[in-house]
């Protein structure tokens, strides 16, 4: 059964369980960019310049595949969250950021390479749940930092069942997903710069209550993209089980739907406590143990539904844990080692693991201080993360070098 879009026209599709492009099979190691349309405005933040050679930068290792936030929205006035914001109010959308998202899907289709686009988030670093719940008139979302974590996601797990908000994003995914680009005049349909659109990042119910309604938001913004776009794969965002509240029947139900083409999932070890950050060399032994029994967890479904999946978020820190670009990378070069020869080994077996997006790219881009403020670069660490934490520079050389090398290593005839 093929999913997607036909022939040698640039689309990624899925063919018996894998990715094809060009009539070949599609396997990648790409990262996260989800700051790029930002930079592709001419308006505050943005910055061709650097956009072109973020990408050249990519390209020049080998990485054609690149994860991205269509745009933020407001967020809490209580919470450092990403600015400029595509949607000030829910349906007001700002041209400027329109234009670079249509720049930066023109720059990729130059370079020969994809995009899969998030249209929505969980979490309040760039608006997401929040911002839909309190113009649904729910009040201000509180902050995980300000308000603690319960707080935060006991607001949030109202989204997935609340009519309104989800109406409101869902008026939101036509504009986008229906939207022609200024610049190239190509409706994003016929786009095959855009390998998927993806429902949300990490998109989660937040309370066991709200599993169904999780599964059910999931599918009705499936069935509004295809609706919308029949061309291109949909995805979920979903980071696995931990997404689904621990719960692999509620991953399975979902990704199971035939309106999602390929599975995701996220591997955080730090995050997930699976190491320490003061011992992040000795605990890799865990960390390895960890994220196999996951990942094969993971990679059982998908053959058992014969669709693809992907990593496509897999962070680590720099050694001791420091964020500065001139910090050893030792430890983050070993846990990339890993995840990348999963990828490989599975492009030379021909398995259904077909690619992974480490995050995630920092590029040029240096941190200027701790916490995010408006003017300081762009960086893969969101605003309410330290900066640098987990981004990768272009300073760094041997981070690179290992990703060149497990690229030539992947089985591809593209």
């Amino acid at each position: 059964m093929a999913i997607g879009a036909w022939g040698g026209n640039g689309f990624v599709k899925v063919l018996d369980g894998q990715f094809m492009r060009n009539g070949s099979p599609y396997y990648y190691i790409g990262t996260n960019l989800w700051y790029g349309p930002i930079l592709g405005s001419t308006g505050e933040g943005g910055n061709r310049e650097r956009l072109g050679y973020e990408l050249d930068s990519l390209k020049s290792i080998g990485i054609n595949n690149l994860r991205i936030l269509a745009g933020a929205d407001a967020g809490s006035k209580n919470t450092n969250s990403v600015y400029p914001y595509l949607q000030s109010e829910a349906g007001h959308l700002n041209d400027t950021l329109l234009v670079g998202l249509d720049y930066f899907l023109a720059e990729l289709d130059k370079r020969d390479m994809v995009a899969v686009i998030y249209l929505n988030n969980a979490w309040e670093w760039s608006g997401g749940y929040g911002f839909y719940l309190k113009s649904a008139g729910k009040g201000e979302s509180p902050t995980a930092r300000n308000n603690g974590y319960g707080a935060y996601t006991k607001y949030a797990s109202e989204f997935v069942s609340d009519d309104k908000a989800k109406s409101l994003f869902w008026n939101y995914v036509k504009q986008i997903v229906g939207r022609t680009n200024s610049i190239t005049g190509k409706p994003y349909k016929d786009d095959p710069a855009i390998m998927s659109w993806q429902v949300c990042n990490e998109p989660r119910s937040f309370s066991s209550e709200g599993k169904n309604d999780l599964a059910r938001f999931i599918h009705e913004t499936a069935r509004i993209i295809k609706e919308t776009d029949p061309n291109h794969l949909v995805s979920t965002g979903s980071e696995g089980s931990v997404g689904c509240e621990n719960d692999m029947a509620l991953y399975e139900q979902i990704h199971a739907d035939q309106l999602i083409d390929y599975l995701t999932i996220h591997i955080w070890p730090a995050n997930w406590n699976w190491c320490t950050r003061a011992r992040l060399w000795e605990d890799l032994p865990n960390v390895y143990q960890k994220a196999e029994a996951y990942t094969d967890r993971h990679i059982r479904f998908a053959n058992k539904v014969g669709k693809p999946i992907v990593i496509e978020e897999f962070g680590y820190p720099r050694d001791g844990n420091f964020c500065g670009a001139d910090s050893p990378t030792q430890c983050r070069d070993a846990f990339y080692g890993y995840i990348l020869g999963q990828v490989v080994t599975s492009s030379q077996r021909s398995g259904s693991l077909s690619g992974c997006n480490f995050w995630g790219w920092g590029g040029k881009g240096r941190p200027e201080r701790t916490e995010w403020q408006r003017g300081n670069d762009f960086l893969c660490d969101p605003p309410h993360e330290p900066q640098g934490w987990y981004s990768v520079f272009d300073s760094d050389s041997t981070t690179i070098e290992l990703l060149k090398t497990e690229i030539r290593k992947l089985k591809t005839d593209e």
